[in-house]
């Protein structure tokens, strides 16, 4: 059986299948971008970390990751809260 892009888009044209497919292909572009920043802001977090505690301080600023929580939640709402305590867990590991 040949599946068409009617059936890997759920459209129901052939327009429609194209453009939830290009879409998609933006997408996909995107989410490797943000993989790429994420990949990147944990790199930077660790040079933080690791000044800090060279230093003698902690390894996690709390008030610092309150900042951070606060302006995903101001710009995106609860979901950003969410959002940002993953990306703290990923760029800091768990506390």
């Amino acid at each position: 059986m040949t599946v068409t892009a009617a059936d890997r888009t759920g459209a129901h044209t052939p327009e429609a299948a194209d453009v939830i497919t290009g879409a998609r292909e933006r997408i996909d572009a995107l989410d490797d971008r943000i993989i790429g920043l994420i990949q990147e802001r944990a790199a930077v977090s660790a040079v933080v970390q690791e000044a800090r505690i060279t230093s003698g301080g902690r390894r996690v600023n709390l008030s610092r990751e309150m900042e951070v929580l606060n302006h995903y939640s101001e710009a995106l709402g609860k979901p950003g809260t969410a959002l940002a305590m993953t990306l703290l867990e990923l760029c800091r590991g768990r506390i």
